[in-house]
This record gives C-alpha cells, structure tokens and sequence, in this order.
C-alpha cells in the first residue's frame, strides 16, 4: 500500500482553524482536529473533499485513537492487530489465517444452503468472502471496516460513550463498481451494497466500505513479503478529527444513528443469522 501524498493533501490539524497543506504523518502524529458539531465536522470534511479533489472520502468513527510504537495513529485490520502491544507473531498470524481459511468454506456452504443470490460471485471471489466475514465480525480477516457516511462514522465513534471520540477521513482513489483495485495505490475497495443480498440489512444500513491491501494476502507465507506498516490505513489518513459525544449531538437536524439501528438484529437480518451459525461453527 503507497502512502498518501505524493500529491499535494489539505487537512484540518490540531493547531490551526484554517484548512492547510499537511505531511501525512503530521496529521497521524497529532492530537486531532476538534470539532463542537456535527454541522461543523460536516462543513470541514466538505472543504477536504473539495480541496482534494483526486481522492475520494471515506470515513471510520472509533472511540479511540490507537497508536504505533512511533506515536502514529494506527489504523489496521483486525487480522494484523496485536493482542496488546508490538505486532502479532508468527504463529499467532498462523492461526488466524487458518481460523479465515476456514470459515470461508463454511461460510460457502452455509451461503449455498441458504439459497441467498451471489452464490458464484462469491465462491470466485476470496475478496467478497472476506468482506461478509469482516463486516459481521466472523473472525479476523485483512479488511478495514469504513463508512462513505459522515453522520454514521460519528456514530460509531459515539458508541464507547467516551469524552472523546475519533472520525477519520481516509482517501482512497476514485471508485468503481462492486470491487476497485488500484495496483499504483495497492488498495483494493469493496462496495458492500454490491457484495452482500438485498436481504442483508447490516451493510446498506452503513454504507459500509471495506479496504484491503492489493493484490490479496491469502496467508502467512505472503504477508512475509510485507512489513506491518505497510498494511496500516493510517498511510491514507487526510484528516483526524475529535469531539464530544455529549454536546456533538445536541442540534436536532443531526441526531445520532442508535446502536440498534446500526447493528439490525438477527430476525431482521438473514445475512446475519448465517454469519452467526459460520462463526459458531469455526469458533471465530
């Protein structure tokens, strides 16, 4: 994956009230950008969008900024994360590449007995098998969760109920169809409204986007041609901010998406029963 900024960026720092020109790793390293409101954070992501013209936004709300051993904010998929700190060793890489391997086959079966549409799609396509994993949270995959909504990635940040919350502005380039790699970028982007059955609930209600490294690592013996930061997001970071869930929602016009709303329950999502009854099979 390149580092964002061969190009010029525009970002909105921690120091400054005005929209400048900024280092990535400026933007990673600092405290984050505080808004006071949603119309506020809205306003500024849309002078980023116009101003960076050649990437495309998309957004991950967390209720926490971790960071690497540099001091960096660090934004990785679950399957490179430590289980504290550092990076994750071989064999705990081993393992979970083996649990993912497995519950894409399950997943394959359980899909096909379901009759849900998509099933050759996704017996072809390891990408699209990774994506419904990771986006209902089966076990690890290589995939970072992001939103293409503003007002749902300040929602998910809000759920910690922290006194402070992160909305991170990513830039990826400029999108097409279900699936969009991009060998000079080495990202691949995965629409979820593309990938997943009308019946899946979970990911229209999101509008959920999901990132990858390209071309795919499909296990241990190919992430060993790779460093750790290399599959850290953080390299596409254009803006962090932070706010206050208490008084970042007061206006109204704006109100917060509930957690049951983002998080459909298995009665109303199909899609999500079958993942439930993959990752009780495979102990994800």
């Amino acid at each position: 994956m390149e580092t964002i900024g061969s190009q010029k960026i525009w970002s909105f720092l921690d120091r400054t009230d005005e929209c400048a020109v900024a280092k990535n790793t400026a933007i990673r390293n600092g405290r984050g950008h505080r808004v006071g409101s949603y119309l506020e954070l809205a306003t500024k992501i849309a002078e980023l969008q116009f101003r960076n013209r050649n990437h495309v936004l998309l957004f991950r709300g967390q209720g926490g900024d971790y960071r690497n051993t540099q001091g960096n904010s660090s934004l990785k998929p679950t399957l490179f994360r430590p289980k504290k700190a550092g990076n994750p060793n071989r064999a705990t890489l081993v393992e979970r590449f083996e649990l993912l391997a497995r519950a894409e086959q399950a997943l394959v079966e359980h899909y096909r007995a379901s009759g849900f549409l998509g099933i050759d799609r996704l017996k072809r396509h390891r990408i699209l098998r990774w994506s419904i994993l990771q986006h209902y949270e089966v076990c690890t995959t290589p995939l970072l969760d992001v939103t293409h909504s503003i007002r749902i990635a300040a929602s998910f940040a809000s759920l910690a109920e922290t006194d402070l919350a992160f909305v991170y502005v990513l830039g990826v380039p400029n999108l097409s169809g279900a699936v969009t790699a991009s060998a000079e970028a080495g990202l691949q982007i995965v629409r979820l409204s593309s990938v997943c059955p009308p019946s899946a609930v979970r990911p229209h209600i999101q509008e959920g986007y999901l990132l990858g490294v390209y071309p795919d690592m499909s296990g241990y013996e190919q992430k060993e041609l790779y460093f750790h930061y290399e599959m850290d997001f953080g390299r596409r970071l254009v803006a962090k901010f932070c706010f206050n869930p208490a008084s970042f929602w007061k206006n109204d016009n704006f109100p917060k998406v509930s957690k049951d709303a983002l998080y459909p329950s298995e009665k109303s999502d199909r899609l999500y029963r079958l993942a439930l009854a993959v990752k009780k099979e495979v102990g994800g």
